[in-house]
């Protein structure tokens, strides 16, 4: 029976990461059919819910990279694992998640609770999910958040004293990702495993624009440059004459033979560094070979000497960062090395990723060491981390510096164009030479199609208002239809009927004089402004309204829709007599009211209810019946009692009966009821 493992991580996509106690089971066992009572948990999302929970329906397929992804240590350091490894395993999980015969099982990436090996295989397949499956590291981070790893540390020889952790490699890989410094489409695993041996060159690309490498070591000169201080110190003994022939033909035979005799590693470095467009090395150790070497093959060669194991001081990572980027931008290869191309190489190159693409410490440590195991050594790691935000500071500044110097270059060498002239067409003209209004003036250069659609715009006329335009805007006219809305009579001393002007002919229509309606007004018309104003005489030119000199008319309810046999009846007599204008049926919202008789108590005139100014309209009809039927004329109670009817003329404005909205098609516009 196979051990249990601890609850598994769910990274999504069938994927699962767990650890056995060390040693590990093999794959083999743990892929036999499971018991029910044996089957795995699986680590529960969601934070403060159960810690786990089984699964027993689910088979799964156990495999593990411990015996096959091993970290190969300087000293004491075991990790991260080198980026040839990373796609390795890549390749692995993707081929058995296209695997048709494991469809059905859930893939579980498993190693020792070891925590070297541990820490490994969970960064791989967070690298993977992270790489492969284009998740972000906090993403790729979230299963295994609640797992205690013990962090990575450095290949020095003392203590560990600098913590480097699954998320610092994340993010230095994505941020490298994000910046374009690896590809791992274009990544070749044969060739970085051939050239990272230290027989045939040990370098390794750490961006596509830095290259670390071990420094060449020619022993031919090195020991040539140890003879020929010797013979220095011994031909202060001999005479002039002599050692210099003895030294000029020994110094020459040396030459042809050192060019003939370098060793394989260093010409391979020479000839890659031709075909890879490398145009600078930099070198931070002691002298191992001769410079010459790269300056006979056009390589650039720069020293920036620094004790191995300590930290580089302003002056030198400034000039490095500047003459780099200087290289860089120009299209070429730097290729640095101390001596191992770790320690002080790392730190050189790591202070650019921070200067150049705002990398933090950690993040640029932990991107190099998967790149190149071991580099940045020791003090050089807290160095680094303490001078972080000064160069990023510096890379603000130089950025700065940058716009300006462009802004400046711009501004000399460039001219503001002046303005060009209004492209010459007719629609242009037309608008151009058409008055906008007093005081205007035409645009200066107006586009084409501004001023195109300005002056179709213009030529539009303005839609209509209904209801809402001024009287003195609107053509009043006549309602030709039957029912015909409200409808305002005018109430004066005026013997003839107050009508405005039609729109079109009467006679035109086929309408003949006694047959005239009285115009429909509405309550715009019947504005304050447009009526005679109390006392002084004047009225508007423009109203249409005319009057007798007494004050402004209170608006009397209108008839109901169906005329009453009453009120046709006071049409007639009022006709006869005193030539009142005809009410005339007006359309209302609410149903008409039920006929109901008339309120007066008698129709002696003796015990009439005297109206006020207040009475309606059907009450002052009624009591005009009343006379008609007893041989009275009709006007008489109105001339008797027409101070009670008009009120009398007041300074201030009347008060206007109750207004009710109509339904229509402008459900705005107010009539008066």
């Amino acid at each position: 029976m196979a051990p249990r493992c601890e609850p598994l991580c769910h990274f999504g996509d069938r994927l699962y990461f767990t650890t056995f106690p060390h040693p590990a089971p093999q794959p083999y066992t743990l892929n036999l059919p499971a018991e029910p009572s044996n089957q795995p948990r699986v680590r529960a999302r969601p934070r403060g819910g159960p810690a786990a929970s089984p699964d027993d329906i689910a088979s799964y397929y156990y495999f593990t990279i411990d015996d096959q992804l091993l970290y190969l240590s300087f000293f004491q350091d075991w990790g991260p694992l080198n980026i040839a490894m990373v796609y390795k395993a890549c390749i692995l999980i993707h081929e058995l998640l296209e695997d048709k015969d494991l469809a059905s099982h859930r893939l579980v990436l498993y190693s020792s609770d070891d925590p070297r090996r541990k820490a490994n295989a969970a960064l791989l397949m967070a690298l993977y999910v992270m790489i492969v499956q284009r998740r972000a590291p906090w993403e790729a981070f979230h299963p295994i958040a609640e797992v205690q790893f013990m962090p990575f540390r450095d290949a020095g020889r003392g203590p560990s004293d600098f913590s480097l952790n699954i998320q610092d490699c994340l993010w230095g890989i994505w941020k490298a990702m994000q910046n374009g410094l690896l590809d791992m489409n274009e990544f070749s695993v044969e060739d970085y495993e051939f050239y990272e041996k230290v027989e045939n060159g040990d370098w390794n690309w750490l961006t596509p624009h830095f290259i670390a490498f071990a420094s060449p070591v020619d022993p031919n000169w090195i020991k040539r440059e140890k003879e020929a201080k010797e013979n220095s110190k011994a031909s202060s003994s001999r005479s002039l004459a002599s050692s210099a022939g003895t030294v000029s033909s020994s110094t020459g035979s040396s030459n042809l033979a050192l060019q003939r005799k370098l060793p394989q590693p260093f010409l391979n470095c020479l000839e890659y560094f031709e075909k890879r467009n490398v145009r600078l090395v930099v070198r931070l150790n002691t002298e191992l070979y001769d410079r010459n070497t790269f300056l006979e093959r056009g390589i650039d060669h720069m020293e920036l000497y620094y004790d191995d194991g300590t930290n580089p001081t302003d002056e030198i990572v400034r000039t490095f960062i500047d003459v780099a980027d200087r290289v860089i931008g120009g299209g070429g290869v730097v290729a640095v090395h101390c001596k191992a191309g770790l320690g002080r190489t790392g730190t050189l190159i790591g202070a650019y990723l921070i200067w150049k693409y705002g990398f933090t410490a950690n993040e640029a440590i932990a991107f190099m060491r998967i790149i190149r195991p071991g580099s940045v050594v020791g003090p050089q790691q807290q160095y680094m981390y303490l001078k972080q935000l000064e160069w990023v500071k510096w890379g603000a500044i130089d950025e700065y510096r940058k716009l300006q110097a462009a802004a400046a270059a711009a501004s000399t060498t460039l001219v503001t164009p002046a303005t060009p002239p209004a492209e010459e067409d007719e629609e242009v003209h037309a608008m151009q030479t058409t008055p906008t209004g007093p005081g205007t003036l035409p645009p200066v250069t107006p586009s084409r199609h501004v001023a195109t659609a300005t002056a179709k715009a213009r030529d539009i006329a303005p839609p209509g208002q209904p209801r809402k335009t001024p009287a003195s805007k609107r053509l009043a006219q006549d309602s030709d239809d039957e029912d015909g809305d409200d409808v305002l009579p005018a109430l004066g001393a005026a013997p003839t009927r107050t009508r405005l002007k039609p729109s079109k002919p009467l006679s035109s229509r086929g309408v003949t004089a006694s047959e005239q309606r009285p115009t429909r007004v509405t309550r715009s018309t019947a504005n304050a402004s447009l009526i005679r104003k109390t006392g002084n005489g004047a009225t508007t030119p423009a109203s249409p309204v005319k009057s007798s000199g007494q004050g402004p008319n209170k608006i009397p309810r209108l008839a109901t829709t169906k005329t009453t046999s009453a009120a046709k009846a006071l049409a007639a007599a009022s006709a006869a007599t005193t030539k009142l204008p005809q009410p005339v049926a007006t359309r209302r919202p609410n149903p008409p009211p039920s006929p109901v008789p008339s309120r007066l108590p008698t129709l002696i005139p003796s015990k009439r209810l005297q109206p006020t100014h207040t009475s309606s309209l059907s009450e002052v009809a009624a009591g005009a019946i009343a006379a008609v039927k007893r041989g009275e004329a009709p006007d008489a109670w109105m001339k008797t009692n027409a101070s009670a009817v008009v009120a009398p003329a007041t300074t201030g404005r009347p008060g206007l009966r109750s207004v009710r909205r109509r339904r229509s098609s402008f459900s705005s516009a107010d009539v008066v009821a």
